[in-house]
């Protein structure tokens, strides 16, 4: 370093730009890595780096890291939506009708997207209760805690429908 600096007296150093190295662009990728893709979702899930909040006051932000007692919530939640169906079919067979105005409104107009629709309704509700499960919901309820309030209802929902169908039995 000593070459690339001029020396006008003792007490006064100026750097000489032309000895100054210009820097090398080291990285291999030029793309940008901030940028979300199915390769860093993946990588995200299968090899999560922040597992917890960063700060304190971060508890309530998203993580690349969810409790596997979500994925099982999750799971339940949509298993029971599939028996929830099926159940609801063989229940509109036997005379009963449906209660929901917008699946009802489906079966009537577009029979054959009904399965599907609650389906994408259900596993979309899913997905938003995963993201929310760390966060407090209009600052009352946790979202976890309303994810296995839920999970229970829909419990409860499909062992009414097998009450409904002993009685017509």
């Amino acid at each position: 370093m000593k070459d690339s600096v001029i020396r006008t007296d003792e007490r006064t150093r100026v750097p000489d730009t032309k000895a100054v190295p210009s820097y090398i662009e080291r990285r291999v990728e030029k793309e940008d890595r901030r940028k979300t893709s199915l390769r860093s979702f993946l990588q995200g899930g299968l090899r999560p780096r922040r597992r917890g909040e960063r700060r304190a006051s971060d508890s309530h932000l998203p993580i690349d890291w969810h409790d596997p007692y979500l994925l099982l919530l999750a799971l339940l939640i949509l298993l029971l939506s599939i028996t929830d169906a099926f159940l609801t079919v063989t229940l509109l067979t036997d005379g009963a009708e449906e209660a929901n105005v917008l699946l009802a409104y489906v079966l009537h107009e577009h029979p054959r997207l009904f399965a599907p629709i609650k389906m994408m309704l259900t596993g979309f509700g899913v997905v938003v209760l995963v993201v929310l499960a760390r966060s407090r919901l209009f600052g009352i309820i946790s979202g976890r805690l309303l994810f296995q309030v839920l999970a229970l209802a829909y419990l409860v929902l499909v062992a009414y429908e097998l009450w409904l169908m002993s009685l017509m039995s």
